[in-house]
């Protein structure tokens, strides 16, 4: 039984020092940001400024709360940790609702703050002319594989000397992604996000790829990285990161 409450994370919810509920708060605000100031750059209706836009605030957000909560800021991320063991359940599935509601939050702020004649442009994911529902998903799918495989290699324990850079790392996989996925799905990659402008708009066409697209290309990217590439180990960093770390251990004395 102490087993099974140890793989939910059961525990987290009364323990004071687990810092859960402040990790809560964490990606419901990440979230809104997101679509916020991702979503509001659609107006611009220029595919490159919505991909800088949405993946600079990615890198924002896992900067400002990354400490916090990790900074998923997306049920895709969540999904994929939790997979491999790096995210008690129980977590997991409350960051999820908290993704969803701070997205919808931020949606709603959007089209509060917009014109009339903006609503049509407040980031509802849809797939283009001619493009499947099987085609859509497949985008959604993988452009998540890739993201969360990313997420996994960045964040990598073993690598501190990623760690830094992490942040715009993840963020840049994200421009890239929407570079790709704009123009074919409208880029959701993130059920959340999909979810915050689908629920202001009311406007649900296709939407359950967005959320199973996104998940099990999560899911699969984590899974890729622990089970195929295989996580990082010390002795496998290049020598000139050790060259650096010992040289810097050898001042520090």
């Amino acid at each position: 039984m102490s087993n099974l409450k140890e793989a939910l994370g059961l525990r987290e919810l009364t323990d004071k020092e687990s810092g859960i509920y402040r990790a809560l708060v964490a990606e419901f605000f990440g979230t809104m940001l997101l679509n916020f100031f991702g979503c509001g750059s659609v107006v611009t209706e220029n595919v490159l400024t919505i991909s800088l836009a949405f993946g600079l605030t990615v890198a924002a957000a896992v900067q400002g709360i990354g400490h916090l909560s990790g900074g998923h800021i997306n049920p895709a991320v969540t999904f994929g940790l939790m997979v491999i063991g790096k995210v008690p359940i129980v977590r997991g599935l409350l960051y999820v609702v908290a993704q969803c509601i701070g997205a919808i939050a931020g949606s709603g702020v959007l089209r509060a703050l917009s014109p009339e004649r903006m609503e049509s442009l407040l980031g509802v994911v849809s797939l283009s002319i001619d493009v499947t529902p099987v085609q859509g998903f497949g985008i959604e799918f993988f452009l998540a594989l890739i993201l969360v495989f990313v997420v996994c290699g960045a964040c990598d324990s073993a690598k501190n000397y990623s760690k830094g850079i992490a942040p715009l790392v993840i963020g840049l996989t994200v421009s890239v992604g929407h570079i790709v996925g704009v123009p074919r799905t409208g880029a959701g990659m993130n059920p959340a996000r999909s979810l915050g402008s689908a629920a202001v708009m009311n406007m649900f066409d296709d939407h359950w790829l967005y959320w199973v697209g996104p998940i099990l290309g999560g899911m699969a990217g984590a899974l890729i990285y622990v089970f195929v590439v295989g996580p990082a180990k010390e002795e496998e960093l290049p020598r000139r990161v050790y060259a650096t770390v010992a040289t810097a251990e050898k001042g520090e004395r």
